[in-house]
């Protein structure tokens, strides 16, 4: 059997198919695009809010990538956009090494889209659960790939809004954590509704009428899962504002997210 042979689970909404659709993609069905519908009704500037979190991915990838880093690991990959996160990573490091890793049976079905790695590099993919980080770090080809004595740049990016548990969001994040060198990263961009109250309630309640719950948190609650690490300039903003490389009109509003990157320091 072909391990990509998987259940698409096509009568139900998947919030990777969601996004998928509000970046334009095309790898989304009837089930996503009526949930994701009503989560454009429930907050209209939706469109934005997932461009503008998938460029601070680009941009935090560029940065690291740039600055030497050349092990990445990222969690709830979602639906393969070009340019993901091997191609940013690679176009800057081209020997660098990216593990994708997500639960959704949508993503592992499109996963050869994520290793199609420069020559000089490697890329791989891991399907994993989050909320279980010691499976995913013991995975077979993660092992192979990355080498966890050596800094990792870990992306958390709109994952952690999907987790509305805090014991269990704050552990995972903290499991990963302690299983990374010094030197490694952290990128996490997270909903909040500090800027819009009333619009993040209404996207939550549609999201958890189409089977997704999750949690918009605060500035001091998103804070939290950097503990300990030295946050990179500009500190915890809105995802927008992240060292933007050219002129943004975006308003927190419509970034509707906080965003960040930490590095882990020397014991």
């Amino acid at each position: 059997m072909d391990e990509y042979a998987v259940d698409l689970e096509l009568d139900r909404a998947h919030s990777a198919r969601m996004y998928d659709w509000f970046l334009g993609g095309t790898t989304n069905f009837p089930a996503d695009r009526e949930a994701a519908a009503a989560a454009l009704t429930a907050f209209p500037v939706i469109l934005t809010t997932a461009r503008v979190n998938r460029a601070f991915m680009h941009r935090s990838v560029r940065l690291l990538a740039g600055a030497g880093l050349d092990q990445f690991l990222d969690i709830g990959t979602g639906i393969p956009t070009s340019p993901n996160l091997h191609e940013v990573a690679q176009s800057a490091r081209p020997a660098a090494r990216v593990v994708y890793a997500d639960h959704d049976p949508i993503v592992l079905a499109h996963a050869r889209a994520l290793l199609h790695s420069s020559p000089q590099g490697r890329t791989a993919y891991v399907q994993a659960e989050a909320r279980d980080p010691a499976a995913l770090l013991a995975a077979p080809d993660l092992r192979a790939t990355l080498d966890l004595s050596r800094p990792v740049a870990l992306s958390l990016n709109a994952l952690l809004h999907f987790v509305p548990d805090d014991e269990e969001a704050y552990g995972l994040v903290a499991a990963l954590k302690s299983a990374l060198a010094p030197g490694s990263t952290l990128a996490i961009s997270h909903v909040t509704p500090e800027f819009d109250p009333a619009g993040i309630a209404r996207l939550t309640q549609a999201y958890e009428s189409s089977g997704t719950p999750g949690k918009a948190r605060t500035r001091e609650e998103i804070a939290r899962f950097f503990t300990g690490w030295d946050l990179l300039d500009p500190g915890l903003v809105p995802s927008h504002a992240w060292r933007p490389e050219a002129q943004d009109r975006t308003t927190a509003a419509e970034s509707a997210c906080y965003a960040a990157v930490a590095r882990k320091p020397a014991p």
